[in-house]
């Protein structure tokens, strides 16, 4: 809105890009506790992909209905409401007595997260009407992000050393409070559309959708593939998935609208958002486990050495949003993913031998690629809808993310199920090899389907 302050603006940006940071502080933060919540719950594999997955899942299921919620009951109010869960949530983690509690906890985080994202997407299309604004808060809003992936693991580090794991949640706490006074102060009241259905249908078949897949990538590390509950949660995947496609052709107010995907600009980005998460976050948590229990690093030590692969996301992602009004969507998400393709290829040289600083080069660029593409993903999917649908397209596009990031964990994390050395470096070459084939077709979609930048406004235009 143009009769917002530049002060109020920028209160504004701080609070939607907190949001963001505590939601992706508790992805990179976990990671390195990965060691200390085995020490303290004895905890296999398996059980630490569910401390990851647990958070992903419910966070991933509910994007598309946070979305529209925003849409129905305002950004401000939505987003005020998921930092509030949030923070309950954290410290419900940080109190856990049981590693199913703290399990239980991250899935009531994953509440929170999914009503913060959306709304603070949808918070930023409403106060930066200026295209090019626009396209620098959202750099900045994804920057913020990857600030947080860069000194999760750090911070984590210093935390788990000094305090004990459980301070990595509370630190949640505080940062609740401030961006909960933040936007309540000085963020405008939020557009509503009444009328528009939650799609209670559409959403329950939805999250069961997800949760077949998960459960079933998940547990296949501990029970294998030919389990009878492997394929029973393969096939509800399949048959769910039928029903929610059913469900939502046919409902009068979808909570996904099919007709979404006819948008080419959408579509592509939701296909690139879930490969650029599935091989990114998956690899963070192949080389989590690799850093802890491969080398034998500390947490402090694990952080610092995650400190390449997350550092440049702040960078890249800054860079991103000015280079989009420049030269394009297209080929800033094209180059971001052959980029990221060849750091991964990179990584097959060097995880066979013992040195670390074989490992920053490939860090550095599978980071910087990916750190290029989302925010320039995140632009084009927001620039391509109307206003009224800003929530749901944001719902769909981080949904699809996450969605990414809980096969990738669950995936990677089977390759890598076996912790005996020779054993877990083959499985990490076999992870490599995946992302970078992914991340190749990746760029083939960005080719395919994603528009000029100034095209895409055109197109937004039109909707």
């Amino acid at each position: 809105m143009h009769n917002q302050s530049h002060r109020q603006l920028h209160f504004i940006q701080f609070a939607a890009c907190l949001g963001f940071v505590i939601v992706l502080l508790d992805v990179s933060v976990v990671n390195v506790a990965l060691e200390a919540l085995h020490a303290k719950f004895h905890a296999k594999i398996t059980h630490l992909q569910w401390v990851i997955n647990a958070y992903a899942l419910v966070f991933a299921s509910l994007l598309l209905t946070a979305g529209a919620l925003g849409d129905r009951l305002g950004a401000k109010r939505v987003f005020m409401v998921g930092f509030t869960i949030f923070t309950l949530g954290s410290a419900g983690c940080g109190l856990a007595p049981t590693l199913s509690a703290l399990i239980s906890a991250r899935i009531f985080q994953g509440l929170g997260a999914a009503l913060l994202v959306p709304a603070s997407l949808s918070l930023l299309r409403q106060v930066f009407l200026d295209d090019e604004a626009r396209s620098r808060a959202v750099g900045w809003w994804a920057a913020s992000g990857g600030i947080a992936l860069a000194a999760g693991p750090v911070l984590g580090g210093l935390l788990i050393t000094s305090v004990g794991w459980r301070s990595i949640f509370l630190i949640n706490l505080p940062l609740g409070l401030l961006g909960l006074w933040m936007v309540g102060r000085h963020a405008p009241t939020s557009p509503v559309q009444t009328t528009k259905s939650l799609d209670i249908a559409g959403q329950i078949t939805g999250a069961l959708t997800l949760a077949s897949l998960t459960v079933a990538l998940t547990e296949t590390s501990s029970l294998g593939w030919e389990n009878p509950l492997i394929a029973a949660a393969f096939a509800c995947f399949v048959m769910l998935g039928a029903v929610f496609l059913w469900i939502e052709a046919r409902s009068p107010s979808p909570m996904l609208p099919l007709s979404l995907f006819r948008n080419a600009t959408l579509r592509s980005a939701t296909i690139i958002g879930l490969l650029a998460n599935l091989t990114f976050y998956g690899t963070v948590f192949t080389l989590s486990l690799y850093f802890l229990f491969i080398r034998g690093f500390t947490p402090l030590q694990t952080g610092v050495a995650f400190l390449p692969m997350m550092g440049i996301l702040v960078v890249f992602n800054i860079t991103a949003g000015r280079l989009v009004t420049r030269i394009g969507t297209r080929t800033l998400a094209v180059s971001g993913m052959l980029i990221s393709a060849c750091g991964y290829a990179l990584f097959l040289p060097s995880i066979m031998t013992a040195s670390y600083p074989l490992l920053v080069i490939p860090m550095l660029i599978a980071g910087g690629g990916t750190a290029l593409t989302i925010p320039t993903i995140t632009n084009a999917a927001l620039a391509a809808v109307a206003g009224k649908q800003a929530g749901i397209a944001s719902g769909l596009l981080n949904a699809s993310r996450q969605l990414g990031g809980v096969i990738g964990v669950a995936l990677f994390g089977f390759l890598v199920r076996n912790q005996q050395p020779p054993f877990f470096l083959h499985g990490f070459e076999k992870v490599v090899i995946v992302s970078a084939l992914l991340l190749l077709f990746a760029a083939a979609v960005a080719m395919q389907g994603l528009q000029k930048r100034k095209k895409d406004t055109r197109e937004a235009g039109s909707e």
